[in-house]
């Protein structure tokens, strides 16, 4: 696909197809645990006869060559050497035309600790092909443009065989299933095990009956069951919404306890991390419920937006990532509520892709180079990919967008497709240039929009000029960035809370640019960046009183709530510096809060003040060092302040928030709940604990637990309910992966590092599952001021962890290496710790090139 340098770095600009045709595979396996066969059949096709050229197919050093055949011959060894993770097939043994390669290997799937290709999760057989793990099952052109059909059989006396595609042939102790679809090698998969089935049906509209299963293990049934409900609606919507139609004659989707990912969307067997599958009132809380339908829905979308339609290389891979997600979002949007989804898909994306694009990691949507694919799965790939097609979604409007995506769909079924085909289908379909836009894809970084106000009354109407500037900062590799197109949606509301002009979208496409209002009668309030309609960082003059107005009287929920948001964060800015605090944030949050007409889910997520690495985040923005303990102790004076000036407002909704009846996961419960534990978790620092004691004892389910003890673990107390919660959940993975992580994540900061390092060192921290280690150092990195304490033991614990981990799974041991992401904004003493903890970990002899490359990006940004 590219070419290499020594320090294996691939470039977009390398691309080239593979010079052989693959038109179909058949794959045998005969399972072992410690000595699988796999017999594969590749029926090749030179791409250009009179041009002859190798063939090199990619085999990881864990596969063992144990025969190959060209047309049933063995070729001369002289004409097929191993290198590295390749084997080369010289041009001289091929064939001009079409020909059949026959190889045998074998492989360890006990000894697989990376979790990349088929390994072993308790005592089942599973797969992880997504990158380029399927190189590490047999010998293959292992890249996304190569699509082929499957036929797949299976040998094993386990008694459920699954793989891709329809079953074929079911016998003792064999499986077929043949997938017609062309697919690339990375949407293989194939799990064994003992296993069994939530079953149900699924009857598209065209009236086909699709045979749907939820897989998992014995004794894990009856927490499967809202699963199979995410997927008959997302099976739904996508044909309501999208017009797409499932296209086999059976749905699986399997647990796995062990898995790098989240979940996999390999055609027509989804394979899923078992913590977004099962679900119970007891042991899921109201986030792991909505996050089980939100990632069937996105794994479900991707059988069009990445299966049916892929990715020509991994360069792409926001084409396919970026596109599900935002379909996932909508999905989410219409199942619960639409302006609470967009708040909080706007906090996720700044609390991780903005940090991203501010830090040494910075990439754009699509790079244009990459040493390790598995580190470009990441928040600008994913979130930003999405905010991407919504704001072509907003330029566009409705109509353009379902033309443009029909036209995608149509023109493209069943190839690798590139960026530049998907913005091609938009401007067939809506006559716009797109090439300025095409920025957002290739360029990193997030723009800065300043916006300044020049109001001129008079007599018969007055006029309001709004004038914007953008810039984007340089990044790694791009320091010059031109201009881009961003979508602005703004309102403007009169001096008595009316709006007086409804959101129009403002399109600015030169550096500076100014838009005019006439014939206005007072000088407005500006609502601006409504919706989050760009992927920027707004900076405007504005003070407190107006930021107040806008939370009382704005008529667009985000940027009601963005006004909320500004209000908390001047103040624990202020507070922070040791500067005089205002109290327009504690009124107005209170006259909010009061409205018992709001959305209780909004007015949680208004009574929620910002996070930590929020803070640190709009300090920095403003060039000041962030303190970690001062916003530490800011945060918590607020917080304190909005519960003693509140407190009979709280404490009756506290008591108005109750949720009476069985649990019911469904979105009006979920956002009374969702409001009386926010209450909750301020009341909390002034009664005592008390009512956080009473609710942990008396709760039947876990959302409310989980927010009990996490309110007194802040206070330095509920010792007796983490045993409670222990004694009760021992034998629960789930459950203890949420034991261990919220204990560093709530601890005081000055005790984060110590608590994580005495949980490392228990008989039931086992490291080597991914979702018990994310949730130990994940925990302890997301306790801003204990992971960035002054002594450095946050850094210490941290990089002990990643070290330990990389030869065991280079992966996780990468992607957690990102806590260190902003280490630089910090003072001296942090930095120099900060640095000492990543050069101890860049010393490693035979540290991954996964790791690697992340650890010394994040060191050349502080030199």
């Amino acid at each position: 696909m590219t070419t290499t340098t020594g320090q294996n770095v691939q470039f977009l600009a390398d691309y080239r197809p593979y010079p052989f045709v693959l038109s179909s595979t058949r794959m045998t396996f005969r399972l072992s645990a410690t000595d699988t066969r796999v017999l594969t059949a590749l029926s090749l096709a030179p791409r250009h006869p009179d041009r002859p050229e190798d063939l090199v197919l990619d085999g990881g050093k864990g596969v063992r060559l144990l025969s190959l055949t060209i047309d049933g011959a063995v070729p001369d060894p002289a004409h097929v050497r191993r290198e590295g993770e390749t084997l080369t097939i010289t041009a001289a043994a091929l064939p001009r035309h079409s020909f059949l390669l026959e190889t045998e290997v074998g492989i360890d799937p006990s000894a697989n600790t990376a979790f990349e290709g088929l390994y072993i999760s308790n005592e089942m057989f599973c797969t992880q092909c997504e990158a380029e793990g399927f190189r590490h099952i047999t010998f293959y052109p292992d890249r996304p443009d190569v699509m082929a059909t499957f036929h797949v059989t299976i040998d094993s006396d386990l008694p459920v065989l699954l793989s891709n595609g329809n079953p074929v042939g079911q016998s003792q102790g064999r499986a077929e299933w043949h997938d017609p679809w062309p697919k690339p090698s990375y949407l293989f998969a194939l799990v064994a095990g003992d296993l069994v089935a939530v079953s149900d049906s699924f009857t598209t509209r065209s009236g086909r009956k699709v045979a749907l299963n939820v897989w998992v293990r014995p004794g894990d049934q009856d927490r499967a069951g809202f699963a199979m409900e995410s997927l008959i609606k997302s099976m739904k919507w996508d044909e309501d919404v999208y017009g797409r139609e499932y296209d086999l004659d059976v749905f699986n989707i399997v647990a796995v306890d062990d898995f790098n990912m989240g979940a996999m969307e390999n055609k027509g067997l989804n394979i899923f991390n078992s913590k977004l599958v099962l679900a119970s009132p007891e042991t899921a809380t109201d986030g792991d419920y909505e996050r089980i339908e939100a990632v069937i829905a996105h794994e479900y979308f991707h059988n069009w937006t990445g299966n049916r339609i892929t990715c020509r290389d991994w360069f792409q891979l926001c084409l396919k990532e970026g596109l599900t997600v935002f379909r996932d979002q909508q999905f989410t949007s219409d199942m619960r509520s639409a302006a609470v989804k967009r708040i909080e898909d706007v906090q996720a994306l700044r609390a991780r892709q903005f940090r991203e694009d501010q830090g040494p990691l910075a990439h754009p949507p699509r790079p244009d180079r990459y040493e390790e694919i598995n580190n470009f799965y990441t928040a600008t790939v994913y979130e930003k990919g999405a905010e991407v097609i919504g704001m072509l979604k907003r330029l566009v409007g409705d109509d353009g967008y379902r033309r443009a995506l029909d036209l995608y769909f149509n023109r493209h079924d069943g190839d690798a497709a590139t960026i530049e085909d998907w913005l091609k289908v938009f401007e067939d379909a809506t006559g716009r240039d797109l090439t300025q836009f095409k920025r957002w894809y290739t360029d990193a970084g997030t723009p800065r929009l300043t916006m300044a106000e020049d109001w001129q009354p008079a007599e018969a109407g007055g006029t309001l000029a709004l004038t914007f500037t953008q810039e984007t900062p340089a990044t790694p590799r791009q320091t010059e960035k031109l201009p881009r197109v961003i979508p602005i949606a703004l309102g403007l509301i009169g001096p008595n809370g009316d709006e007086v002009a409804p959101t129009q979208v403002l399109e600015m496409t030169e550096a500076k640019q100014s838009f005019t209002f006439d014939g206005l009668g007072a000088r407005p309030v500006v609502s601006v960046l409504r919706g989050f309609s760009a992927p920027v960082i707004l900076s405007r003059r504005l003070d407190d009183a107006t930021r107040a107005f806008l939370l009382a009287h704005d008529t667009d929920p985000f940027a009601r709530w963005e006004a909320g948001r500004d209000l908390a964060l001047s103040a624990l800015i202020a507070a922070s510096q040791g500067q005089p605090v205002t109290r327009d944030y504690v009124e107005a949050i209170g006259r909010l809060i009061a409205d018992d007409s709001a959305d209780p889910a909004f007015r949680a997520l208004c009574l929620s003040l910002p996070g930590e690495e929020e803070i640190a985040t709009r300090l920095f923005n403003q060039g000041i060092t962030p303190d970690p303990d001062a916003i530490h102790a800011a945060r918590e004076s607020l917080a304190r302040d909005l519960a003693e000036t509140h407190l009979d407002l709280l404490s009756r909704l506290y008591t108005a928030m109750t949720v009476e009846g069985p649990y019911r996961p469904d979105a009006a419960d979920a956002a009374r709940r969702s409001l009386r534990n926010a209450v909750l978790a301020l009341l909390t620092r002034i009664d005592g604990g008390e009512r956080a004691e009473v609710l942990f004892g008396v709760t039947g389910n876990m959302t409310e637990r989980i927010a009990a003890l996490t309110a007194l673990l802040r206070r330095g107390r509920g010792q007796a309910e983490l045993t409670a919660l222990h004694d009760l959940f021992a034998d629960n993975r789930l459950v203890m992966d949420k034991w261990f992580s919220v204990q560093p994540m709530a601890a005081p900061p000055a005790q984060a590092a110590q608590v994580a390092r005495s949980l490392s060192q228990r008989k039931d921290f086992d490291w080597k599952n991914p979702n018990r280690f994310r949730a130990l150092i994940g925990g302890l990195s997301a306790n801003h001021a204990g992971f960035h304490a002054a002594d450095g033991s946050g850094y210490d614990f941290v990089a002990d962890w990643l070290m330990r981990m990389d030869p065991v799974n280079p992966q996780i041991a990468a992607r957690m290496s990102t806590a260190f992401e902003t280490w630089t904004r910090y003072d001296a003493g942090r930095r120099a710790k900060a640095l000492a903890a990543l050069e101890r970990i860049a010393a490693v002899q035979g540290l991954s090139k996964n790791t690697r490359e992340m650890v010394s990006r994040m060191i050349a940004a502080g030199r």
